[in-house]
């Protein structure tokens, strides 16, 4: 999904025009982005924790040529989900092994006959 795709969603949903609902959803990503600059965490409840954290420098490998290549330190933003989330994400999982093991006993089915 895009934000265009999140703009109009939610524009339909609330009954707002598209370039005012842009305008929101951009000034609240600005504002997530802007606190990680600042404050390195932000919390967003039931949805996760966006976290600056530092890694380290390494040694690499180059995988065309096989030459070892050293990565400088950088910083880079990671995500935990909500329990929120991770329950919804969860349900998706067992569902694709239910229906995995539907296709499953399904085939043996047919492959007795």
């Amino acid at each position: 999904m895009t934000k265009k795709e999140i703009v109009k969603t939610i524009s339909e949903e609330i009954g707002m025009t598209q370039l005012r609902t842009k305008e929101i959803v951009q000034k609240t990503f600005d504002a997530i982005v802007e606190t990680l600059v600042e404050d390195g965490r932000i919390e967003l409840r039931n949805f996760g924790v966006f976290e600056v954290k530092k890694r380290a420098a390494r040694k690499a490998r180059n995988p065309r040529t096989g030459q070892r290549v050293d990565v400088p330190q950088k910083y880079v933003v990671t995500f935990k989900p909500g329990k929120e989330m991770e329950e919804k994400v969860r349900q998706l999982e067992e569902a694709d092994a239910r229906a995995a093991e539907a296709e499953r006993i399904l085939k043996g089915t047919a492959a007795q006959r």
